[in-house]
């Protein structure tokens, strides 16, 4: 077996289908082939097929649906065992849904729909059928119109859960199985989920989530890099109520504790919960909402109760309710949370339970669950920054066989906005890539400098997975022609408060906040923010303006306080802001009832509001200067103002000379000269003539070696300026008014 991150998978195809994807050679090393069977171990076991993924896929990287990572009780970025395992046909399935799917869809229809999937008791299973690989005598097209016609266009939204099977194990529905809904008549005896065993050494509990493998020891608090503040006080806390509450009954307080660790996901919330319990005596029972989320309303609620009722003895207990927000959202709770909440309730007020939720969005849970009577204290655990990256890495790799060549501190410098969880999956990257380079080779394994540093080409935060990042291409500032006064004023507005924070401090300043980038189009706006960002080696957020625009009403303010609440939980980070006058044009002139007007007013409140934004700058980009909202411009917001010009001559030459790095050019060209004659050019005219010059020798012989100065004539025929010399002096005239 081996452990590798979850991630959702990013492919439609594989929504809910029960599919895994690895690695290819990870499926080799587990001696699987594709669509064999795997068993998954999480904060449950599952079981799911598993297919080969793409060749330039991190190694150490499973990538699963959501329905799957909720089988696991685990979120993403977590850890997840995988191992092969036999799945016999099953003689006998029971599942429960909704009133309307039992009611409809018939046994033999139900059988078209979960065929060539595997089932595990406990499980949720969609009724979409699997149709990547689909087994034989199965009819994927039989199968959506029977859904279609007995339950209607929401089919595909249904998810089951598997009841019983007979037999135990992971099992597949064959033509012989016999498919019933709970609660109707069962041919033969089911086997519930109580009484499942799935291995040996394995035996999940119905009610808790329990990890399904030997459990590890709790981390000691002193291995808790970064978070030693936040334990103490929990520590702290946990004393006074366990072991003290005549004191508190003294001083007129109830010796009750409810607490919610908020952070970033895979900060290790759950991590120091459990190890803080263990050095106070206190047993932890964990429950994962997400899990219990997806059961109907009545087996939640008994799961709730039941996890509450677990406390045995007179020895403190714990309960650990990781990502409440999935059980308990603040907008549309289901009706089940009521009882919930009324069930921790009475909970906290026996004498030695407390009561502990994690979550990584504070602001989803529901806000009854933050009345003093339940959890009325809070612990937020930070981003590691660069110091406490060292740290963990020292603490990850500390059993770990390393080169002599390897630099914690460079390492650490490439990994902004990495947690504890992130870190971990670079180190089993790094341990694959290690092994592979080893595996023909006879000698001591040993991960070295190159595997940590290449693991970071497959490894990104977890806070950055569902984000469109900015591809830098391996550019620097470096790449960069000319434009000397232009970046200069990039790296001290960017670069610096992002890697000498130190130095504002120390000088008493805040640091600019963000910076605005006008010129003509085409004359590398885009290319100074990708240069910019490969320089400083920056998590960056990209965001065209239009595409936080949304028709429903408070749907575009939500995206704008996403986006920023992303760039916190991965900062440092640069957010850039591609064509910013569309999404802050100047209030008060737009006939869209108001939508711009409220979307301007969120993003100053993110840039200069209430809450401080910290490491964190904001870019925007423009070619229309003055469409944009003046009090975006003033000081604290984006208050540099940069002017990037067309290209001079020299720059042009410059731009030419990169463009045709890689472009074979015969001794009759001169870039020089060309470049004196481009008058009107922009970069991108200039890139756009090399590329045009290399086609037009394709043309005359696609053997062609170089490129030649009559090739380039021929291209500037083909290729005109494109920079309007009306738009050039109007935006002259603003660069003039801004001095």
């Amino acid at each position: 077996m081996i452990t590798l991150t979850a991630r959702l998978s990013p492919s439609a195809l594989d929504t809910r289908r029960g599919v895994v994807r690895l690695h290819p050679e990870v499926l080799d090393a587990l001696g699987l082939r594709a669509w064999d069977a795997v068993r998954l171990t999480g904060a449950r076991v599952s079981a799911a097929l598993a297919a080969a993924g793409s060749q330039d896929a991190a190694h150490g990287v499973v990538l699963v649906d959501d329905v799957t990572l909720s089988n696991l009780g685990v979120v993403e970025g977590a850890e997840v065992v995988i191992a092969p395992v036999e799945v016999v046909h099953a003689r006998s399935v029971t599942v429960s849904g909704s009133r309307l799917a039992a009611a409809s869809v018939p046994p033999d229809t139900l059988r078209l729909a979960l065929t060539g999937k595997v089932l595990t008791v406990g499980d949720a299973v969609s009724l979409l059928p699997q149709d990547l690989a689909p087994p034989p005598g199965s009819d994927v097209t039989e199968a959506r119109r029977r859904l279609s016609a007995a339950i209607g266009m929401t089919w595909t939204n249904e998810l089951l859960t598997v009841t019983g099977t007979v037999p135990a194990s992971p099992v597949a529905v064959g033509p012989s199985t016999v498919l019933t809904w709970r609660g109707a008549a069962s041919p033969e005896p089911e086997v519930e989920y109580a009484e499942l065993v799935l291995d040996a050494e394995i035996v999940p509990d119905p009610v808790l989530e329990r990890p399904a493998l030997p459990a590890a020891s709790p981390v000691p608090i002193a291995d808790l890099v970064g978070n030693q503040d936040s334990a103490q006080l929990l520590s702290e806390w946990l004393t006074l109520t366990f072991r003290r509450p005549e004191l508190l009954a003294q001083l007129g307080a109830v010796p009750q504790l409810g607490v919610l660790v908020s952070g970033p996901e895979g900060v290790g919330k759950s991590t120091l919960v459990r190890s803080v319990a263990h050095s106070v005596d206190a047993e932890v029972v964990e429950l994962a909402a997400p899990s219990v989320a997806v059961l109907e309303a009545n087996a939640a609620a008994k799961r709730i109760a039941e996890a509450v009722a677990a406390k045995q003895g007179e020895r403190p207990f714990v309960l650990l309710l990781t990502d409440v927000d999935a059980l308990l959202p603040s907008s549309s709770p289901p009706p089940v949370a009521t009882v919930v909440l009324d069930t921790l309730r009475a909970a906290v007020r026996q004498p030695g339970f407390a009561l502990v939720v994690t979550s990584a969005h504070p602001e989803a849970v529901d806000p009854r669950l933050r009345t003093p009577d339940l959890i009325d204290r809070s612990l937020s655990l930070p981003l590691p920054d660069g110091k406490a990256r060292v740290e963990l890495l020292r603490v990850l790799l500390r059993e770990v066989p390393l080169e002599s060549d390897v630099d914690l501190g460079a390492v650490a410098d490439r990994t902004p906005g990495f947690v504890a969880a992130d870190l971990a999956a670079l180190r089993r990257e790094a341990a694959v890539r290690a092994a592979m380079r080893h595996r023909a080779v006879d000698q001591v394994l040993r991960v070295g400098q190159q595997d940590l540093l290449g693991a970071l080409e497959t490894v990104r935060p977890i806070s950055m997975s569902t984000s469109d990042s900015l591809r830098t291409g391996g550019l620097s500032l470096e790449d960069v022609g000319d434009m000397a006064e232009v970046k200069q004023a990039l790296i001290e507005a960017v670069l610096w408060p992002l890697q000498y924070p130190d130095s504002f401090a120390r000088l008493g300043v805040q640091p600019p906040r963000g910076v605005l980038l006008y010129g003509p189009p085409g004359c590398g706006k885009t290319f100074l923010v990708r240069a910019l960002a490969g320089s400083g080696r920056l998590n960056v957020l990209s965001v065209k303006g239009a595409e936080l625009m949304d028709k429903f009403v408070g749907e575009s303010e939500r995206a704008v306080r996403e986006l920023f609440r992303r760039a916190a939980e991965a900062s440092p980070t640069l957010v850039f802001l591609d064509e910013v006058d569309a999404l802050a044009p100047r209030r008060g002139q737009s006939s869209d009832s108001g939508v711009a007007d409220r979307v301007v007013a969120a993003l100053l409140t993110e840039l200069d509001g209430v809450e401080p934004l910290r490491d964190v700058v904001v870019v925007g980009a423009t070619n229309r200067p003055e469409l944009v909202d003046p009090a975006l411009l003033r000081p604290g917001r984006l208050e540099r103002v940069v002017y990037v010009p067309p290209p001079d001559t020299e720059a042009r030459a410059e731009i030419l000379r990169s463009a045709s790095r890689k472009t074979p050019l015969a001794q009759d060209v001169d870039l020089a000269a060309l470049a004196a004659e481009l008058e009107g050019y922009s970069a991108a005219d200039c890139a756009a003539l090399v590329r045009e010059a290399a086609l037009t020798a394709m043309r005359e012989s696609l053997e062609a070696a170089e490129v030649t100065g009559q090739h380039l004539a021929q291209a500037r025929a083909a290729v005109r300026p494109s920079l309007d010399p009306a738009q050039l002096a109007a935006l002259e005239a603003y660069a003039d008014s801004r001095r």
